[in-house]
């Protein structure tokens, strides 16, 4: 259903450093794309998936990154395992916590996530779902 998430950042290489620390856990490998032939981004996919991807790149029209409020990516690992391995990876790098690695059971039977808010603000979960594994 989705075919890509876009997040704006103000420095391109920091958060590439960032996220792939983060993403890392979850078997998603990165590379440098320039989309439409605009300015170069930084680009996620699963092994031998070509969609859904995940951009990182400076805003087009020059101004500062900012979060959207009440906007939030969510990213399904494989295992309880690695929602903690990209949690503390994403600490690790300065990102701020926003709820611990834990069951989350309002949310449903083995559903078990983490949050946190990356380099420029962005609030991101790192989920594993029993019922949905990637």
């Amino acid at each position: 259903m989705i075919s890509h998430v876009t997040i704006g950042t103000s420095n391109l290489s920091a958060a590439t450093a960032f996220y792939d620390n983060v993403l890392e856990p979850l078997g998603l490998s990165q590379k440098i794309v320039n989309p439409d032939g605009g300015p170069p981004a930084s680009c996620w996919i699963s092994e031998n998936q070509l969609l859904p991807r995940f951009y990182v790149y400076e805003p087009y029209n020059g101004k500062r990154a900012a979060p959207g409020n009440g906007v939030m990516i969510a990213f399904l690992a494989p295992t309880e395992r690695a929602v903690s391995l990209s949690y503390s990876a994403a600490l690790a790098a300065g990102a701020k916590d926003c709820g611990k690695p834990g069951p989350r059971p309002r949310y449903g039977q083995g559903y078990f996530g983490a949050y946190f808010l990356d380099l420029d603000g962005n609030k991101i979960h790192v989920v594993f779902r029993r019922d949905c594994k990637p």
